[in-house]
């Protein structure tokens, strides 16, 4: 059964309630991309990315409004499965910002992670880093109730936000925030790369161009987040995903390593969307099943102890070698 918000501590009090969370709400103008001033271009992926968008806010304010989990789990399955996960999304960044609120030492978040969003551990977890980042503080250690590897994807969810509400200084300036640790950066970097998915409407030559603007350095793990959302959230052709592929160039291992995440986190969902199944051959040479257990084996690898950034990096790294002995393997 799902335990109830109202029995946790995490809960706004009361004589909060009417206060904070009209505060917290969110305008869902904010994601059509013409506001944002993000690439507009012809042809279905504007309104497909602005969906997701809008699911994000849907399970945002749903997790707001919900009394009990049983609620918010009712309002994110009215929509279609393949945006679910935006929906959790949504909902982990306001137990994120609610249990930041309240210093509830992060119950709130892992109500929901045990519970609605158990098969959306990923997305949960990154909308956990869009809250620290609403609150203007770092994702370290993640919000408590996540063990890896989810609590990593803080700071992707981190990266993501910067980029897209502030993309001018982030994406435009490649700014980076002061005192991140290399493996933050990286990170960080990945989410930023799905963030450059929708700010460029996934145009595979638009994100080549801007990825190339940024100190090479940064550019494998802008690769990645780019491979992420093209194969999670979509709105790329067939023919768009081979470009994307091709503008890769050195950096196709990163490529795929983001798309195999994809392919996992909607295996775990239990829903592989249409668009995710084209996708995965296209960027990583195999199929969405097989990509998933790329992540599986490589992340088993790290053994039990596998806590930090470093073991993140040691993951991703795992994931690219998959990829690169799956293509010898074709030769």
């Amino acid at each position: 059964m799902l335990s109830t918000f109202s029995a946790s501590p995490a809960v706004v009090p009361r004589p909060l309630r009417r206060v904070v969370i009209p505060l917290l709400r969110q305008d869902t103008a904010q994601v059509d991309f013409g506001v944002r001033r993000f690439r507009l271009r012809p042809g279905p992926a504007r309104d497909i990315l602005q969906a997701a968008g809008q699911a994000f806010l849907c399970g945002f304010h749903a997790a707001l409004r919900a009394r009990t989990l049983s609620d918010l789990a009712g309002e994110v399955e009215l929509l279609p499965a393949e945006r679910r996960g935006f929906a959790y999304e949504g909902a982990g960044m306001a137990c994120g910002v609610l249990d930041l609120l309240t210093a509830s030492r992060g119950r709130r978040f892992a109500a929901l992670l045990t519970g609605p969003a158990a098969r959306y551990p990923h997305l949960a977890q990154v909308g956990a880093g869009w809250a620290y980042a609403r609150l203007g503080l770092r994702p370290r250690g993640g919000i408590p109730g996540a063990g890896p590897p989810e609590c990593w994807l803080a700071w992707d969810g981190y990266g993501f936000h910067q980029g897209f509400f502030h993309p001018d200084r982030v994406i435009g300036r490649q700014h980076v925030e002061r005192g991140l640790a290399p493996d933050e950066r990286a990170i960080r970097d990945q989410g930023l790369g799905r963030a450059l998915w929708f700010h460029e409407c996934a145009d595979p030559d638009g994100i080549a161009l801007r990825i190339a603007e940024f100190p090479a350095a940064r550019r494998g793990d802008l690769w990645s987040g780019a491979g992420l959302a093209a194969t999670y959230a979509g709105g790329a052709t067939s023919e768009e995903l081979r470009r994307l592929a091709e503008l890769a160039g050195e950096h196709r291992p990163d490529l795929a390593q983001g798309a195999a995440f994809a392919c996992e986190a909607h295996r775990v969902s239990g829903h592989v969307p249409e668009h995710t199944a084209e996708a995965a051959p296209l960027l990583t040479g195999t199929g969405a099943e097989q990509a998933a257990d790329w992540t599986v084996r490589s992340l088993a690898a790290l053994g039990p102890e596998a806590t930090g950034t470093g073991h993140y990096q040691r993951w991703r790294a795992g994931i690219r070698a998959e990829y690169v002995h799956s293509r010898r393997g074709d030769r």
